[in-house]
């Protein structure tokens, strides 16, 4: 076996900011977290040649000494087939020193985990080895398609999810939804409750305002177009829940259209002998501050599929 030495590693731009436990757990892949926290509470690990506890925050040109500890065997990971590379680089809608924006597919996770071994943000990181820092700024569901940022830089990815926290940055989402929306319905503000089944789903509900763990919601909504028994309509959620305008659209009784988790089971199947075969929500646009601090839209364009079907309940 190949023998184990002290590392040093320099802190560059990329990490700035990041805790020296969670940049430990990230670079010493297959080593328990137990043995990670033990080596910091050692002292075995120094920054700077002084021990640090866990929550230290790294700095530029920091040097992190990491002791002799063996990792496990990493298994190798999986390729993104040729296929969704070509998909990804065509779907690639904005990028700059700071940033990618992608129209994700639907069908695509944005990351690995329960079952999925392959996601956006590890296909993009195999597609470019040389760039060292790919996060996610924010997430999609699975089915749901679309704007999805992703940063270069820690500086960015903090940025960027300022932005989101503080409310300065605009996300425009398109939903066909079952039933004639109402026209004085353009606010929905309620209480969230996520909970998480005992085959690991994750569950959204509208709950009261004094339940435990509940989390206040808003969504602005606007008609784009009635058609014959459904209305597309734009959200704009004012807070980021899990599954927020999922839950909030059947909460009106106007549930999206292919919603297989929260929607109208029976309405989506008479809608999927008409051609729709997906979840018909897709994030539409993002406004943000760019890299040169000016303000930026960026929109993902639906897919072809959509556009057909949108097309084909006009024709009704």
């Amino acid at each position: 076996m190949p023998e184990v030495t002290v590392q040093w590693h320099e802190i560059n731009q990329d990490v700035v900011g990041q805790r020296v436990d969670n940049y430990l757990l990230s670079t010493l892949k297959g080593v328990p977290k137990s043995m990670v926290y033990r080596i910091l509470r050692k002292g075995e690990v120094r920054v700077n040649k002084g021990r640090v506890k866990p929550a230290y925050r790294l700095q530029l040109g920091d040097v992190v000494r990491i002791p002799p500890i063996r990792q496990s065997a990493i298994p190798q990971k999986m390729q993104p087939g040729s296929g969704l590379v070509s998909l990804l680089n065509d779907s690639i809608l904005y990028e700059d020193k700071a940033m990618i924006v992608i129209n994700k597919p639907s069908g695509l996770a944005v990351h690995g985990g329960s079952g999925i071994s392959l996601g956006l943000i590890e296909s993009l990181r195999q597609m470019r080895p040389e760039q060292s820092f790919l996060e996610l700024v924010h997430r999609l569901d699975r089915d749901t398609s679309g704007c999805v940022m992703i940063a270069k830089s820690r500086c960015s990815l903090l940025d960027l999810q300022c932005q989101l926290q503080q409310g300065t940055m605009d996300k425009v989402y398109l939903a066909l939804v079952g039933g004639r929306w109402p026209n004085r319905c353009c606010r929905i503000h309620n209480w969230l409750l996520k909970s998480q089944l005992t085959n690991g789903e994750r569950m959204v509900r509208v709950v009261e305002a004094n339940t435990d763990g509940a989390k206040l919601s808003t969504t602005e909504y606007s008609i784009e177009e009635r058609f014959e028994g459904c209305t597309l309509v734009q959200a704009r959620p004012v807070t980021g829940r899990t599954h927020q305008i999922r839950v909030h659209c059947c909460s009106t009784g106007h549930p999206i259209l292919g919603d297989e988790k929260y929607g109208d089971r029976q309405l989506s199947s008479e809608y999927r002998s008409l051609g729709l075969k997906r979840l018909f929500l897709h994030a539409l646009s993002l406004s943000f501050i760019n890299l040169d601090n000016k303000p930026l839209t960026v929109e993902a364009p639906l897919s072809p599929e959509l556009k057909a079907f949108l097309q084909k309940l006009a024709k009704q």
